[in-house]
């Protein structure tokens, strides 16, 4: 039983910084593609990060480029999502995503096997 479990979700003023993490269990992790997605209220889900299943790639959306880092351990089975200088329009339910085996990171959510629960970051002004 596959199961993704994202946690490192809170409140921070704007500025700030958090950092996300997605355990990864049931699943061979070293050959999935991971990715970070996020939904604001009344919006759609949307890209934020991807990375390669070796680790070697990595894609950002361009409103997070340069703020926001992607990495994982595959030995540990988890994904991460350094968060920094966090703003307002930041705020959403960040998700973690698996595609594979063998994927390739995408910015599509249909192209993803199995999702995270979700986890709240709210940037306050």
């Amino acid at each position: 039983q596959v199961q993704l479990v994202d946690s490192g979700g809170g409140l921070v003023q704007a500025g700030g910084s958090l950092r996300l993490s997605c355990a990864a269990s049931g699943l061979s992790f070293s050959t999935y593609a991971m990715g970070w997605f996020r939904q604001a209220p009344g919006k759609e889900r949307e890209f934020v990060a991807g990375i390669s299943w070796s680790g070697g790639s990595t894609y950002y959306a361009d409103s997070v480029k340069g703020r926001f880092t992607i990495s994982r351990d595959n030995s540990k089975k988890t994904v991460n999502l350094q968060m920094n200088s966090l703003k307002p329009e930041d705020t959403a339910v960040y998700f973690c995503a698996a595609h594979g085996p063998w994927g390739q990171p995408s910015s599509s959510t249909s192209q993803y096997d199995y999702w995270g629960p979700g986890t709240q970051v709210t940037v306050a002004t």
